[in-house]
């Protein structure tokens, strides 16, 4: 699927090892003829890590995309009806988000971002990243998974090993998954 000209709400959230893998898709996507809007929640926005500071992420990911990130409720709020977005995708999606997707819950930008859309009947793209999918959370991920216009980006365990209830997104998935969901179709298989 082309995907050219497709408005595409891109989340980040607190999942914040993964965003050296995210970038280069937001540029894919930019490069390909998308319009890519970007949203970050709370977290992603303010908090340096060791895995980088917010300001170089957020400086490096406006300059892709040409656009300020939303990173107010206020600002994600009207996204749905505006009629801002074909399809969103929330890559990373830490276990947080997820349980709040799963409730209903819209206390940040992201959580926001994603209601607000929904609003318009149109596929939301999950990127799970949490540590939690296959103990707290896999209740949440499943009950997602069967909700109409929810996707899922191909995902595995991370490391079985020293993190046994952990799962991460493959991000060569990412763009396939979108081209899927825009199709009304959850790419397969889910798990790698």
């Amino acid at each position: 699927m082309n995907l050219k000209d497709k408005k595409i709400g891109f989340v980040l959230t607190g999942s914040f090892y993964t965003f050296s893998k995210i970038v280069p898709k937001i540029k894919e996507l930019v490069k390909n003829g998308s319009e890519v809007i970007p949203i970050m929640s709370y977290n992603s926005y303010n908090l340096d890590t060791r895995f980088g500071n917010a300001k170089d992420f957020i400086n490096e990911i406006q300059e892709i995309t040409g656009k300020s990130i939303i990173h107010t409720i206020q600002d994600a709020e009207p996204i749905g009806y505006k009629k801002l977005t074909d399809i969103m995708i929330v890559a990373p999606c830490s276990g947080n988000t997820i349980s709040k997707l799963t409730y209903g819950i819209a206390d940040t930008p992201a959580t926001m971002a994603v209601r607000s859309h929904l609003r318009n009947n149109l596929p939301v793209v999950i990127a799970p990243s949490t540590n939690d999918g296959l103990s707290g959370n896999a209740m949440n991920i499943g009950y997602l998974l069967n909700r109409k216009n929810y996707y899922f980006v191909p995902f595995r365990q991370d490391n079985p090993i020293t993190k046994p209830h952990s799962i991460l997104f493959d991000s060569e998935y990412i763009i396939k998954t979108i081209c899927s969901a825009l199709k009304g179709e959850q790419i397969q298989p889910i798990l790698l």
